[in-house]
């Protein structure tokens, strides 16, 4: 087992390229060739995390926060950033970063984590992304469709929302002619020939398509695999930011505020007045304010995210109410998150969740 397993079953379920603009998710420090002793998950990766995860016999750090957000210039421990870095280089701890692609998907994402410790229901992506999904089109002789639709599956082809294994298939006539040099699998060279074929369309995302490509041309009988691809201006409601549900029953103001804690297990909520009562619920781990105005578009009664400056308080307008959390505790399970996601895959090698709480926001009670 090496670095590069877990690195790619974690980019499966995250894939690098929805992560912002701005972020810096990925293997910072190490290589993905060497063998892997064990996995130390954390919400963010300091000096006492590399400690923990060299007494842990782990040289794998998957942590949500990046150690590294822009460029270091120079390594002489003037900081917090460059000891944690030369530490781990030091002693051979790779450290991964998993951040907002893990924020950006609706299975198995941070704001998903929220919204289950909430207990909320018919959940959805608050802001849903655009421009991820493509349309793949193949086409292909008739008794072959069923074997080259289960290859295209199995290589992530085909999931649309909670459904997998969706498809569009239409029959129809193509027509070759075989050229010196081809090696046609009927007919005579230099004659055209007609075949029964089935026109098959699957969806899938930009981040698979080489894959999906790859294992058409293995499962397709013909030499020339055609094939189209189109990209989706469809909103793809499986990636996204932020998310909204629904609470089980409608709630009062105080007795929101007590269900919030008590999931959440929070010292302290900061929140702004509202008037009624409280049904839908809109999540966003982390610093949420850049969704306030979506949270309200959504009909949101309350609004769960941290980092809320004081002037952005008022933006509440008692249209909802604003719940700022405080940004560990919005996201401080998505290192149990990281480890069901581990452990689920990997049985064969110790996967540790972090004993440091790495949080540098203290509350005096």
């Amino acid at each position: 087992m090496f670095i590069s397993d877990v690195i790619s079953h974690l980019e499966e379920i995250a894939p690098s390229n929805l992560q912002e603009n701005y972020d810096n998710s990925g293997l910072l420090v190490g290589e993905i060739g060497i063998e892997l002793t064990g996995v130390l998950v954390s919400l963010d990766c300091i000096e006492a995390t590399v400690h923990e995860a060299i007494a842990q016999n782990c040289n794998l750090i998957v942590a949500h926060h990046p150690i590294i957000f822009s460029g270091i210039k120079r390594f002489n421990n003037a900081n917090y950033v460059q000891r944690t870095v030369q530490l781990a280089i030091k002693n051979d701890v790779a450290i991964y970063a998993i951040h907002t692609n893990l924020d950006n998907i609706y299975n198995h994402g941070v704001n998903s984590k929220i919204a289950e410790r909430l207990g909320l229901i018919n959940t959805r992506i608050l802001v849903p992304r655009t421009g991820e999904l493509v349309k793949l089109v193949t086409y292909c002789p008739v008794d072959d469709a069923e074997a080259i639709k289960t290859a295209l599956f199995k290589n992530g082809a085909g999931n649309i929302g909670r459904y997998s294994e969706c498809s569009f298939s239409n029959l129809g006539n193509g027509t070759f002619k075989a050229g010196l040099g081809a090696n046609p699998f009927k007919g005579e060279i230099g004659i055209r020939h007609t075949e029964n074929e089935e026109k098959i369309e699957v969806m899938l995302y930009k981040s698979q398509l080489n894959k999906v490509l790859d294992a058409l041309q293995v499962a397709h009988p013909y030499e020339e695999v055609a094939y189209e691809t189109y990209t989706l201006l469809n909103d793809d409601q499986n990636t996204g930011s932020g998310m909204i549900g629904e609470l089980r029953q409608e709630l009062s103001k105080n007795d929101f505020l007590a269900h919030l804690k008590s999931s959440m297990n929070l010292e302290v909520i900061k929140y702004t007045n509202l008037s009624k009562s409280i049904k839908k619920v809109a999540v966003c781990g982390g610093a949420g304010q850049f969704l306030l105005s979506n949270a309200k578009t959504a009909g949101a009664d309350v609004y769960v995210t941290s980092d809320f400056k004081y002037h952005e308080f008022f933006d509440a307008e008692n249209s909802l109410m604003i719940c700022d959390i405080g940004h560990y505790e919005s996201e401080k399970f998505t290192i149990d998150l990281l480890y069901d996601i581990l452990r689920e895959k990997f049985t064969t090698f110790a996967v540790l969740k972090t004993a440091v709480n790495t949080n540098p926001v203290k509350y005096f009670i």
